[in-house]
């Protein structure tokens, strides 16, 4: 079961406007039955203000999506479309006070609809991300638009987070390298913007003796023995719940990795490869995959 808020509960269970809207304005619709979401969202606009007066939502999806739907009506009514415009994803899950990591997506949804209802209302057009970028996952048909603004607007680093946030890469799993590729790309961008931001434009020089020697690159002998660390690092916390891991290879960005005793199979193999990667990323300074041994063979 999911750890469900008290607040999505009450929203799921008491779901805010729902229904139809007769004198709607402004409609946007998202998502599609067949993927399992839907949503649409309507709104009634004052033409002389653009105060949304009321608005209204039909949903078709689980819990979360309700609850999400219904907290995002309870949001933008009384706020102008410009104002209703800077509400995000996040500000969905916070006024539910969270949701479960796995049905972010459905705050996702909740923005995407909001921003069709007023695209609509405004007579323009508006097209969904998933229409803009190379199709990555099919199953769920999220392309690789979708997954770079959601990437970059709530600032995922793992694989499992973008399926959180998106379901791309939740149902078969053949998109996983194709997903890590644009976080590898976006993570890259992120460290360049950041040492451009961090030089100062023209800075006086600092004392001699104060001067910081440049970190060097390290060498790939210092960067496996690095990792080395890190994994070491984590080991005492998976051997305390009967388990362990160690490293098999390293082949460029990818490392490769037998987990044992209880984390071998555990239902939470996935969610503690992504942890560990996450802090070879914070630690390394680059963006890793951390991958089963298993898949090494399919790699040659």
């Amino acid at each position: 079961m999911w750890d469900y808020t008290e607040k999505v509960k009450e929203h799921f269970f008491n779901p805010r406007n729902a229904g139809p809207l007769e004198q709607a304005n402004a409609v946007g619709d998202v998502g599609s039955i067949q993927c399992g979401d839907a949503l649409r969202l309507m709104l009634d606009v004052d033409p002389e203000t653009e105060i949304i007066r009321d608005a209204r939502f039909q949903t078709f999806g689980c819990g979360s999506a309700i609850a999400s739907s219904s907290a995002l009506t309870e949001i933008v009514k009384g706020k102008t479309l410009d104002e209703a415009l800077k509400v995000s994803n996040q500000d969905i899950a916070a006024f539910l006070d969270g949701l479960p990591p796995e049905k972010m997506h459905c705050s996702v949804m909740g923005r995407e609809a909001l921003q069709a209802a007023i695209a609509n209302y405004r007579g323009e057009a508006w097209k969904d991300d998933h229409e803009e970028g190379e199709l990555i996952c099919k199953c769920y048909a999220i392309d690789s638009a979708l997954i770079e603004r959601v990437v970059r607007e709530n600032g995922l680093t793992t694989l499992e987070q973008v399926t959180h946030f998106t379901k791309a890469g939740g149902a078969c799993a053949s998109c996983h390298e194709k997903i890590e590729d644009v976080l590898i790309s976006i993570v890259a961008a992120r460290c360049e913007a950041g040492a451009i931001e961090a030089a100062p434009a023209a800075a006086a020089p600092a004392p001699i003796d104060t001067v910081a020697a440049e970190k060097p690159r390290m060498t790939n002998l210092q960067r496996m023995r690095k990792i080395e660390e890190i994994i070491e690092s984590v080991r005492p916390m998976l051997q305390n719940d009967h388990g362990d891991i160690e490293i098999v290879d390293i082949v460029g960005k990818n490392i490769y990795v037998n987990l044992k005793g209880a984390c071998m199979g555990c239902a939470l193999e996935a969610a503690t490869l992504g942890a560990i990667q996450q802090k070879l990323f914070e630690e390394l300074g680059e963006y890793v995959r951390l991958l089963p041994a298993s898949q090494l063979e399919m790699a040659r």
